[in-house]
């Protein structure tokens, strides 16, 4: 028996606005109780939460207490492996209550942290947006989180018509299911579009050096000063108290581009595996297959319970995939589902873009600069001791991001998967990037990782293992 289409309203999604709050996210708590809490976060410089007493109450309390944790950790020259009880209490508490990590998730830092300037206008329009709270207060910062909330309020509107689109294709029609895909590909153009603006206001020396820090989380962090995580001190004995090791916040948090990838039937594979029965992993991706294999699912562990929820009941009850395959004569259904494929690869082709521009090439420069400042040093000391060095091979890292996986690969490889629904094969020959190990076509990420050596995402501030955040999407 089909499993019934979600009423979004059980799930805290809404029609007008998707996974972002219906209404704009609380610019205070109303209550005085907590004015403390707004004047901590009104600069960045326990308590009970008894007097909570709505969702939105929550949320913001959770997204305060977020910012704090981040800027209490990171703020000084070495960043604090022990948070203390006046913070951890309340975190832990909100978070227990939102199904939340104690970390400054996406929900943290973008969903619940926004306003409209204009409330009686479009929400969905960078004009009209902003947000409430950043950890550096600059331009770069607030630009580099609008554009995930634009993105968020625009792709709101691909949910009831793609859930429309799977009840329609439950009654077999055809007509009904085409439309909605066409309306897919559009909103999914229009999304591209909004994606390519990034570069507007946020400059990627700035977010490399400056914002990207704050949004570290706990793990594989060694290299940051923190190789064994972080200690939420509950004010217990110490003995029980525990390291825990969470990711960074990352676009791969949210719940709007898991959405697409479901109910187009996307599916994923280990890093570096080919569609094939075996899908056995290339050499390199051995070491990182049960970490890589389930990365995607696994940032639903820090997605808002009911949102992640949501997603377990839409990749129930998906069916346009199979529903296309079954009516692939009908030629205006399959162009309209391959058109959705094209658009959401572009999207991933835009995204493999900003990495390139605001992590490989930012860490390029400072991985040249450190060695060449540690050239300088060495050789120095060896004039002043008479010795003349050996030339020393440069020692080579994987850059790595959210899920400890190199990201650069695995974006690609999402962008390539994007495209094996394909019906009709001329555009899956399209899509696909892979033209054979001789005749490969290398786009701008390859070129200057092969340029560089930098093959991904830096999760942490040195080029190593990390899963410290970025914001990018999956």
């Amino acid at each position: 028996m089909n499993r019934s289409i979600p009423i979004l309203e059980d799930y805290a999604v809404s029609p007008q606005t998707g996974f972002l709050s219906s209404i704009p996210p609380l610019q205070r708590l109303p209550n005085s109780y907590y004015a403390p809490w707004e004047r901590i976060i009104a600069d960045l410089q326990g308590l009970i939460l008894n007097k909570l007493t709505s969702e939105p109450e929550w949320r913001r309390a959770y997204s305060i207490l977020a910012f704090i944790t981040h800027a209490y950790i990171w703020c000084g020259p070495k960043p604090a492996s022990r948070v203390p009880p006046p913070v951890t209490i309340p975190f832990k508490q909100t978070c227990a209550h939102l199904e939340l990590p104690t970390v400054a998730s996406y929900a943290a830092v973008v969903l619940w942290n926004w306003k409209p300037i204009f409330p009686a206008e479009d929400s969905s329009t960078l004009g009209n947006l902003d947000m409430l709270h950043t950890f550096t207060g600059s331009l770069d910062e607030k630009w580099f989180y609008l554009v995930s909330v634009a993105f968020e309020a625009r792709g709101a509107a691909a949910i009831p018509v793609m859930l429309d689109a799977i009840s329609a294709a439950r009654s077999n029609k055809i007509d009904t299911v085409t439309a909605a895909l066409r309306s897919f590909a559009e909103i999914l153009d229009d999304l591209g579009m909004l994606l390519s603006r990034m570069t507007e206001n946020c400059d990627p020396y700035v977010f490399y050096n400056r914002i990207r820090p704050y949004l570290a989380g706990s793990k594989n962090m060694g290299d940051a000063g923190l190789p064994n995580g972080v200690i939420f001190d509950d004010g217990g004995p110490m003995y029980k108290q525990r390291f825990v090791q969470y990711a960074g916040g990352s676009n791969a948090q949210s719940s709007i581009f898991q959405f697409f990838d479901l109910v187009l039937g996307v599916e994923h594979r280990v890093t570096g595996t080919k569609p094939s029965a075996d899908s056995t992993p290339a050499p390199q991706a051995k070491k990182t297959a049960t970490s890589s294999a389930n990365f995607i699912h696994d940032m639903r562990r820090y997605m808002p319970g009911p949102h992640a929820r949501f997603l377990a009941h839409v990749a129930e009850i998906a069916n346009l995939r199979s529903f296309v395959e079954d009516h692939a004569y009908d030629a205006e259904l399959s162009v309209a589902f391959d058109a959705c494929l094209a658009m959401l690869s572009a999207l991933r082709d835009q995204h493999i873009q900003i990495v390139s521009r605001y992590i490989l090439i930012p860490s390029a420069a400072a991985k040249k600069a450190k060695a060449a400042a540690v050239a300088a040093a060495e050789k120095q000391k060896a004039n002043e001791q008479g010795v003349e060095l050996a030339l020393r091979p440069a020692e080579k890292k994987t850059l790595r991001g959210t899920g400890g996986s190199a990201l650069i690969p695995f974006l690609r490889q999402a962008r390539d998967e994007t495209s094996e629904p394909a019906v009709q094969g001329w555009v899956k020959r399209l899509l696909n990037k892979e033209k054979g190990d001789k005749g490969k076509v290398l786009d701008a990420a390859e070129r200057m990782e092969r340029k560089t050596g930098c093959p991904g995402l830096a999760g942490v501030w040195s080029a190593d293992e990390g899963e410290s955040g970025g914001l990018c999407y999956a």
